[in-house]
C-alpha cells in the first residue's frame, strides 16, 4: 500500500516552482492579510494573457492563502467552506497546474496531492497558448454527481462562486488573475483522469 508522505516547510515564502514531484502539505492560511473588500472589489481587473508571460511565481504561503480562500474549510467543526454550493454538495475540486505537475488541493487537510507529474498549462491554456505561460493555473471541476438535482448547471453556479472568491483574493492581495472557460478539455479530462461525472468549468491562471 502506497503511503503519502507530505512535504512540511518551514520557509513558506519558498517558490512553488522549486518544488517537484511531491505531496505538499501546506502553511497555515494567514487571515490577517489584503485590503478590504471594498478595497479589493475597486482593484479587482482581469490581467491580459502578456501580463502572465512576465509574471513571478508564487510563494507557497501565497499558493496556501489562494486555495484556502478559494475554497477551503472556514468552520472546521462542520467542514463548511468559504464558498457556498449548492446544498452544500461541495462538488468543487481546484487542481494546480505548475510547471512541476497538476495537484490537487484537499481542502479539508489543507494539502496538495500530485496527481500528473507533467506540466498541464498548456492544456488549461487551451487555443490560447499565452496564458499557458502563468506560474500555475487553477483549474475548477465540479463533480456533478455530488448534485441531487440540477446537474451541470449548478455546477456553473458553484464554479463561479469560487472563480470571485478567487478574483478578489487576487485583486486584494497584489497577485493577477483572469477567469477563463477556454482549455483543451479532452487533454484535461485524460491526464488528470477524471471520470464522466467530474467536468472542468473554468481556470484562472494566476501569478504576481
Amino acid at each position: 500500500m502506497k503511503i503519502l508522505c507530505f512535504l512540511t516547510l518551514a520557509a513558506a515564502t519558498l517558490s512553488f516552482a522549486q518544488l517537484s514531484g511531491q505531496n505538499i502539505s501546506l502553511p497555515k492560511p494567514n487571515l490577517d492579510k489584503g485590503y478590504s473588500i471594498t478595497k479589493s472589489l475597486s482593484l479587482r481587473k482581469s490581467a491580459e494573457a502578456q501580463d502572465f508571460q512576465k509574471a513571478k511565481d508564487l510563494s507557497l504561503e501565497e499558493i496556501s492563502d489562494l486555495l484556502w480562500a478559494a475554497n477551503g474549510v472556514n468552520r472546521p467543526a462542520e467542514g463548511r467552506r468559504t464558498a457556498p454550493s449548492a446544498m452544500n454538495s461541495q462538488d468543487i475540486y481546484l487542481y494546480v497546474l505548475a510547471k512541476s505537475g497538476a495537484y490537487l488541493y484537499n481542502a479539508k487537510e489543507h494539502t496538495l496531492s500530485l496527481v500528473a507529474n507533467s506540466d498541464l498549462r498548456a492544456a488549461g491554456a487551451g487555443g490560447q497558448k499565452a496564458f499557458g505561460d502563468a506560474p500555475i493555473i487553477v483549474l475548477l471541476v465540479s463533480d456533478i454527481s455530488k448534485l441531487r438535482s440540477g446537474g451541470e448547471k449548478l455546477g456553473a453556479m458553484d464554479a463561479g462562486i469560487v472563480s470571485q472568491n478567487i478574483s478578489l483574493f487576487c485583486s486584494g492581495t497584489g497577485l493577477i488573475t483572469r477567469v477563463r472557460a477556454s482549455m483543451d478539455v479532452d487533454a484535461l479530462t485524460k491526464a488528470l483522469k477524471l471520470n464522466a461525472s467530474q467536468i472542468p468549468m473554468l481556470n484562472h491562471p494566476v501569478g504576481k
